[in-house]
């Protein structure tokens, strides 16, 4: 059987549909607005300042090295998209890339969205995938080598969590983690409060980096969800801890300050600030960006599509500080 006929197969499961990243909807459904503000020479001049967030760089020079010679130039910060995190029940499935079927997983893994029983019922699972998405590269749009470090220039699987026992079993989760231990005890979990506040206004508080907002806990760093508030709010707490395990494995980096316009460095704590998500699929949140926790009831509750539409697809936003030389 040919690989087009497999991918068509696959793609008419009614349990793993086609999300339709790579296609026509990488121009009308991402929102090109909010690449603002944008700041140059640590001043902004397009957009408003308070979508900056307040650990980007703020100097107006910079140098950089390469080896013994010094760089020159301006410091540039924007937002970016670069990522797509995809959150789906059944294991394998991938709709980013057009509903097929991965190989080498255990079909035995199959997750559930939960329900809002307030009992076992209100659990759920998800598996968790990540792809490079550099759309500015892929379409040409600004290309400068500092920008871009660490980024990949195409599309490509990242991540699959079928394949990440932690993934499935907390026990397992708290070795990549210990710390959860602390911030899951009743002081850590009642701070969450204030970072669904400023959530919802808008910002995030860095400090508080156990919480996602109104989400929930980012601990466990698993695929395991307790208290659903709903569908979209649970898909944005393991997309948000999806994000949180890139970075405690080295495999994201801080892009932000003005100590990171020559290059990210790794950063085992996730900056919550750093980044942005809108969601993608299936019904594309096409005139907007939100923060990590901001609640769903503003901006996604009736994005899902009952049946067919219950697994989604984010597409991360990261704010890049980066020195864009001169000479």
């Amino acid at each position: 059987m040919g690989l087009g006929r497999t991918v068509a197969l696959a793609a008419s499961r009614p349990d793993c549909r086609d999300g339709s990243v790579l296609s026509a909807r990488i121009i009308t459904d991402i929102c090109w607005d909010c690449v603002f503000p944008i700041r140059i020479g640590g001043a902004t001049i397009a957009g408003a300042s308070n979508a900056v967030p307040s650990g980007a760089a703020t100097n107006t020079v910079c140098v950089c090295n390469d080896g013994a010679v010094p760089h020159p130039g301006i410091t540039v910060g924007m937002w970016m998209p670069f990522q797509v995190a995809e959150i789906v029940r059944t294991p394998g499935c991938s709709p980013s890339m057009g509903g097929i079927m991965l190989p080498a997983v255990d079909p035995l893994t199959v997750g559930t969205k939960g329900r809002g029983d307030g009992d076992h019922g209100d659990s759920s699972y998800f598996h968790f995938h990540m792809y490079s998405f550099p759309i500015f590269r892929m379409l040409d749009l600004f290309y400068s080598p500092r920008c871009f470090s660490g980024m990949l220039s195409d599309f490509d699987i990242l991540f699959l969590s079928e394949v990440d026992p932690t993934w499935t079993y907390d026990e397992l989760s708290f070795f990549n983690a210990p710390e959860s231990a602390a911030v899951a005890l009743p002081p850590a979990q009642m701070a969450c409060l204030g970072d669904a506040a400023a959530a919802l206004a808008g910002t995030n508080l860095d400090t508080l980096f156990w919480c996602a907002g109104s989400w929930g806990a980012i601990y466990p760093l698993s695929g395991n969800a307790i208290g659903q508030i709903s569908p979209v709010s649970t898909m944005s707490l393991l997309a948000t801890r999806g994000l949180a395990v890139q970075h405690r494995r080295g495999l994201a980096t801080r892009t932000m300050g003005d100590d990171m316009v020559c290059g990210g460095a790794s950063d085992p704590f996730m900056a919550k600030s750093q980044y942005r998500m809108s969601l993608f699929w299936p019904r594309a949140e096409a005139n907007g960006k939100h923060v990590i926790g901001q609640t769903t009831l503003v901006w996604g509750d009736w994005r899902q599509i009952p049946a067919i539409g219950e697994d989604g697809t984010f597409l991360i936003w990261r704010w890049v500080d980066c020195c864009l030389e001169l000479l």
